[in-house]
């Protein structure tokens, strides 16, 4: 069976196993006490502070489960041998909407440590896919889910 493979900066990497950490050494010690604290109250049947932790406990054990799979098959990307104006996983791309639109600027990163709110977006969204492997001057089609639009690349860092 081949092992899915995830891409990422070592910045994201290093940010899921701070995570993982956090999640094993001590969101794990305190929903054990929750569970001692709730089993106390006697009758779990109709315990909610019983059921609530043991959700959570699921919730944390298959997020801890997801982490270690990200982090064991990790592909750090690595740019040195692309070009400094050609776009690629880790690098952040500036562009302007044609003819008159906004600038937007997005760093794009593995779908791990995508986070668009905070402008890193992951390789396989469809504005990463459009312009990957593209240089500062080229325009570009990209087909989004809110329609088609041209965007110029001014800037690839």
């Amino acid at each position: 069976m081949v092992e899915k493979v995830y891409p990422m900066t070592h910045e994201g990497k290093e940010k899921l196993e701070q995570e993982l950490e956090e999640l094993k050494t001590v969101k794990r010690g305190e929903i054990i006490e929750r569970i001692k604290i709730a089993r106390s109250f006697g009758d779990l049947s109709e315990n909610s502070e019983y059921e609530s932790a043991k959700d959570e406990q699921a919730f944390v054990e298959g997020r801890i489960s997801t982490l270690e799979n990200m982090i064991r098959f990790a592909q750090i990307i690595d740019n040195d041998n692309v070009a400094s104006d050609e776009i690629s996983i880790g690098k952040t791309v500036t562009f302007v909407e044609q003819p008159d639109g906004d600038e937007e600027e997005y760093t794009i990163v593995g779908k791990a440590e995508a986070d668009p709110f905070s402008g890193k977006i992951s390789n396989d969204s469809p504005i990463a896919q459009a312009v990957i492997g593209k240089k500062v001057g080229d325009v570009v089609s990209i087909t989004t889910p809110g329609g088609d639009m041209k965007v110029k690349i001014t800037k690839v860092v």
